[in-house]
């Protein structure tokens, strides 16, 4: 059984910065992706970004630039480093797991988090 525990968010005004956290615990595949999601409210859920465990990266071009994902591996655990946040940024914010390979798609994600709030102000 995948569990996923994400932590980090919080409220900041705009062009401030966050950091996500994502442990994971369970994970079986021989090579997975995992990544992050979020959704704002009357919105539908969206891909951040996702990394391989062999490395490859996607990322959302809404967020490239801004919005980094990176893993430790010795951990088992990920990161969302949130820079330069912008009010659209507002939303739960969904760790995943898949097996690979990695897209920015959640249909492929069958494990989540609880995911964690992230609130930006103009």
């Amino acid at each position: 059984q995948v569990q996923l525990v994400e932590s980090g968010g919080g409220s900041v005004q705009a062009g401030g910065s966050l950091r996500l956290s994502c442990a994971a615990s369970g994970v079986t595949y021989m090579r997975y992706c995992m990544g992050w999601f979020r959704q704002a409210p009357g919105k539908e859920r969206e891909g951040v970004a996702v990394k391989d465990t062999r490395g490859g990266i996607v990322t959302a071009a809404s967020v490239k630039g801004r919005l980094t994902i990176s893993q430790d591996n010795g951990k088992n655990t990920i990161y969302l480093q949130m820079n330069n946040l912008k009010p659209e940024d507002t939303a739960m914010y969904y760790c995943a797991v898949a097996p690979a390979p990695c897209r920015l798609d959640a249909n492929e994600f069958k494990s989540w988090g609880q995911g964690t709030q992230v609130t930006v102000s103009s």
